[in-house]
């Protein structure tokens, strides 16, 4: 918008833009407001809040400097809307000032256009319609909110923007590149990526259905989920919810393709130029395979309704999950040294597969953070084999909790073991 003050006076740009922002304002406020309070309680139209705005810009263009006429406008403005919030308490018993701050910031918006660049104040306006018609939804949410849930928020904040800055970056071990504030970078990254999923599953997907778990719950933690849709699938009633089962857990696994995905780039850009592809083509292929499935479950009748599933969603911030992540990394770190040292490469590549019976996360970061000390194409083949060998658990997590009887088994077996060996040819391709 900068752009048009060489084309027209900056004056009338400012005051076209303050009008024009100031009449949305009131347009936005009127009509939540004659829903919830009603015509007697108001105390101006949307012209008021117009008006308000001209009001504004007119003070402060007559003063720009000093702004004495601006703030003493600013404080008649206060004393009268005080007034107007005097009166509907004590008559009409409203208490809400949502509209007073409302007319306060439209009053402020002269001076915001008048000096801050089109980004902000045109953030300003975008932000104060959201919240204005957004009171609903946030009603909504405030009621779906477990007791604790502000906890878990403030769980996030304090481990990474309190702990993670003052913990020194010092060497624990003598050799060993591990730190404290290594290890808990570590902990923080794959803790926010977890929060996020939790929070889409928990108030965005709520009431998605078997597929939309999978998906959500794949960003989380694959082998959870997958545990998870296993147990669920002994109740399934027919053969098309037996499929919908399967088709989720393979798009698990295609999440957590993309989940390694977004970890590499964060913490290794040279790996992450080496292995991105690879990343890509099998979140691709395990969801092909996952919706090749879907598929064949809708062609033979329509899944039953899930909706009314029980929440398995859990708090992925707790202490014990945050510190068991931890010790594994250290772990890894000090098993990732020592092969280096005593077996090489070939022994850091034995080790990659070992890890697949665990929890994948610390293994794939603590290399990731060594990419100083070990190849970037050695880290990309130990990380290929890591997931390798974790898809070959994740099948045999779902095949034990389904059941022996499960009629799940034939799309287990069959879904796994194509992206597996999907993943064996890329495997093979990227060491030729």
């Amino acid at each position: 918008m900068e752009q048009l003050y060489s084309y027209l006076p900056r004056e009338l740009v400012t005051f076209l833009l303050v009008t024009l922002f100031s009449l949305l304002i009131g347009l936005s406020q009127r009509r939540i407001s004659l829903k919830r309070e009603g015509e007697t309680t108001l105390f101006g139209t949307d012209r008021t809040f117009t008006f308000i705005g001209i009001l504004g810009y007119l003070l402060y263009m007559l003063d720009p400097q000093d702004l004495h006429l601006f703030m003493g406008g600013g404080v008649v403005l206060g004393g009268l809307l005080g007034l107007n919030y005097y009166v509907k308490q004590t008559r009409y018993h409203v208490f809400g000032i949502t509209t007073i701050l409302i007319a306060l910031i439209t009053y402020c918006m002269a001076p915001i256009v008048a000096t801050q660049p089109s980004w902000f104040y045109v953030m300003v306006v975008v932000v104060v319609l959201l919240l204005t018609e957004m009171k609903h939804s946030f009603t909504e949410l405030a009621q779906r909110m477990k007791n604790d849930e502000m906890v878990t928020l403030a769980k996030f904040l304090a481990i990474s923007g309190i702990i993670l800055p003052i913990l020194p970056d010092t060497t624990l071990i003598p050799g060993i590149d591990l730190t404290p504030y290594t290890i808990w970078l570590a902990t923080v990254v794959v803790s926010g990526i977890s929060y996020l999923s939790y929070l889409l599953k928990r108030y965005v997907f709520r009431e998605s259905g078997i597929l939309m778990s999978g998906i959500i719950g794949g960003l989380y933690s694959s082998t959870a989920t997958i545990s998870v849709l296993a147990r669920k699938s002994r109740s399934a009633t027919s053969d098309q919810e037996v499929t919908e089962y399967a088709a989720a857990m393979l798009m698990a696994v295609s999440m957590m393709f993309l989940r390694f995905f977004i970890l590499i780039f964060i913490f290794s850009r040279a790996v992450f130029t080496t292995v991105y592809s690879y990343l890509l083509i099998m979140a691709v292929v395990a969801a092909a395979v996952g919706w090749y499935i879907h598929t064949r479950g809708k062609q033979e009748g329509e899944v039953s309704d899930t909706s009314g599933e029980e929440d398995d969603s859990s708090n992925p911030l707790e202490f014990k999950v945050a510190l068991i992540f931890a010790i594994l990394f250290v772990i890894f770190t000090v098993l990732t040294h020592y092969t280096l040292l005593y077996a090489g490469t070939s022994g850091l590549n034995v080790l990659s597969f070992i890890s697949g019976l665990s929890d994948i996360t610390p293994f794939v970061l603590n290399l990731l953070q060594n990419t100083s000390h070990v190849a970037v194409l050695v880290i990309a083949a130990c990380s290929m084999q890591a997931i390798i060998s974790n898809i070959f658990v994740n099948m045999g997590y779902a095949l034990f909790f389904a059941g022996r009887k499960s009629r799940l088994r034939p799309w287990i077996i069959g879904g796994f073991c194509s992206v597996i060996f999907c993943n064996f040819v890329l495997l093979l391709v990227f060491y030729i």
